[in-house]
C-alpha cells in the first residue's frame, strides 16, 4: 500500500516540521577545510525541502553521518549545511548539538520559510539502539514528521522508527518515488525480460536478495569481488583472489537453485570467463587478462571476452536491476568492466530501464558520467536491496498508509 505523502499532512504553514534526510555523504579534505565529496544525496531531497519551505513550513533536518564512537568533529555535519545552502540558494542555520537545550531554543526561533539543521545524530548512543527516551526529546522539537531519507530508512534508528510514533508524519516525495521505481522488481511487475547485474566485493550482503530474485528474473550476471566466492564453491582456482570463505557453502546453493531455473541449456547465472588481474589493486601497470587465474595473482575486473558476454545477453533485455561495480572501479584500469557495461545501458536508455541499486553502483555511474542516462539511480544501497528481496523496512512501516 501506498505511503501518505507531504499533502496528507494539511496546512504547514507555521509548523515546525522534523524532516529525517539521508546526508550520510563522502566528505573531502580536513578541519574547516572539510567539505562534501559528492551532492547527489542533496540534491535527491531538495524537491521535498522546497515543497515544505514553499509551504511555509519550519524545517528541522536530521540526519546521520559515518560510525561516529561518540562526538567526532570530522563527523560534523556543518560543511553538509553550508553546501546544503549553497543548493538551496538560502540559509541554512546549524547547531552543533542533536538535542538539548540549543536545539530545542534553534526550533523555537525558526520563522516560516526557515531551515535549522541539527548535529550527526549519531553523536547521540540512543539513535542506533532507537531510545525511546531520545525519539520523545526528538519528537519535542516538532509538530509533524517527514521522512525523506529512503537510504537510512532500513535501520531502525530512533529518528527513523521511533519519531514517527510520536508524531504525524509522511513520506517524502524522495521516499515515495524510490518506492515507485523500485517497487516493480519487488512484485515481479517489471517488463520481462529482466536481467540483474550485481558486483561488489561481498557476496554475502547479496545472497539474500539472490535467493528472492531467481525465481522472478531471466538472467543474473555477476562480477566483482563476490564473482570469486562462486568460483570457490565450483572448485575453479582464483588465485589470491578475495572471496567470502563464510559464504561459499551459500554460493554452492544459489548455483544449484539457478540450474534448476536455466532453459534449454541457457545458463541464468553468468560468472566471469576471463579475468583482469594484478598482484595487487596497486600494481595498475603489471596487469593481464588471463582465463585462468595464477596463484600469485588476484582477479581485479571482468575481462574483455565476459564484457562482450554480458553485453550481448543484456541486449534484448527491457528491464535491469543493477547493484555494484563489476571491478575496482574506482582505480584504472581496473574500472573497464564497469564502464563498458555501465556504457551500453546507458546507450540503450530508450529500449531498457535500468535501475541502479544505489550504493558502490551508483558512485560509479555518477563517476563514469552516466548517471543521468539511467532510468532511475537509488539513494539506498541496503535499503533498496532489502527493498527489491520483500523486507519490510523499519521506517517505511512506521509511516502512515494513505
Amino acid at each position: 500500500m501506498a505511503k501518505r505523502g507531504i499533502d496528507g499532512l494539511g496546512e504547514l504553514r507555521g509548523k515546525r516540521v522534523l524532516c529525517r534526510v539521508d546526508f550520510n555523504v563522502p566528505l573531502e579534505g580536513s578541519g574547516k577545510d572539510r567539505r562534501v565529496g559528492d551532492d547527489y544525496r542533496l540534491e535527491s531531497t531538495l524537491p521535498t525541502l522546497r515543497r515544505l519551505l514553499d509551504a511555509g513550513a519550519r524545517v528541522i533536518l536530521c540526519s546521520h553521518l559515518g560510525r561516529p564512537k561518540g562526538r567526532d568533529p570530522e563527523l560534523s555535519l556543518a560543511p553538509v549545511g553550508a553546501r546544503l545552502g549553497e543548493l538551496l540558494e538560502r540559509e541554512v542555520r546549524f547547531v552543533d548539538e542533536v538535542v538539548g537545550e540549543r536545539a530545542t531554543r534553534a526550533s523555537q526561533e525558526l520563522q516560516d520559510g526557515q531551515v535549522l539543521l541539527l548535529e550527526n545524530t549519531r553523536f547521540e548512543p540512543g539513535e542506533k539502539k532507537n531510545d525511546p527516551e531520545l525519539a520523545k526529546r526528538f519528537a519535542a522539537l516538532a509538530d509533524l514528521y517527514v521522512n525523506d531519507a529512503f537510504g537510512a530508512s532500513h535501520r531502525a534508528d530512533a529518528t527513523v522508527a521511533g519519531v514517527p510514533q510520536l508524531l504525524p508524519g509522511a513520506a517524502g516525495d524522495l521516499v515515495l518515488s524510490e518506492l515507485r521505481e523500485l517497487a516493480p522488481l519487488r512484485d515481479g511487475s517489471a517488463a520481462r525480460p529482466l536481467a540483474v547485474v550485481l558486483g561488489g566485493a561481498k557476496l554475502a550482503d547479496k545472497i539474500p536478495v539472490l535467493e528472492a530474485l531467481i525465481p522472478r528474473v531471466d538472467k543474473i550476471l555477476i562480477g566483482g569481488g563476490m564473482a570469486y566466492t562462486f568460483m570457490k564453491a565450483m572448485g575453479k582456482p582464483i588465485g589470491g583472489s578475495r572471496f567470502d570463505a563464510e559464504t561459499v557453502e551459500a554460493a554452492g546453493q544459489i548455483l544449484e537453485k539457478a540450474r534448476e531455473r536455466s532453459r534449454q541449456g541457457q545458463q541464468m547465472l553468468l560468472l566471469p570467463r576471463d579475468h583482469v588481474v594484478a598482484r595487487s589493486p596497486d600494481d595498475v601497470t603489471g596487469y593481464s587478462v588471463v582465463e585462468q587465474i595464477p596463484d600469485d595473482l588476484m582477479a581485479l575486473d571482468v575481462g574483455p571476452a565476459t564484457i562482450a558476454d554480458y553485453v550481448k545477453q543484456l541486449a534484448g533485455v527491457k528491464t535491469v536491476f543493477w547493484n555494484g561495480p563489476l571491478g575496482v572501479f574506482e582505480k584504472q584500469p581496473f574500472h573497464l568492466g564497469t564502464h563498458y557495461v555501465a556504457s551500453f545501458l546507458a546507450w540503450r536508455k530508450h529500449e531498457t530501464k535500468t535501475i541502479v541499486g544505489g550504493g558502490d553502483s551508483a558512485a560509479a555511474a555518477r563517476a563514469l558520467g552516466l548517471a543521468e542516462h539511467m532510468h532511475w539511480v537509488s539513494t539506498g544501497g541496503g535499503a533498496s536491496l532489502e527493498y527489491v528481496e520483500g523486507q519490510d523496512l523499519p521506517g517505511l512501516s512506521a509511516l502512515p498508509d494513505v
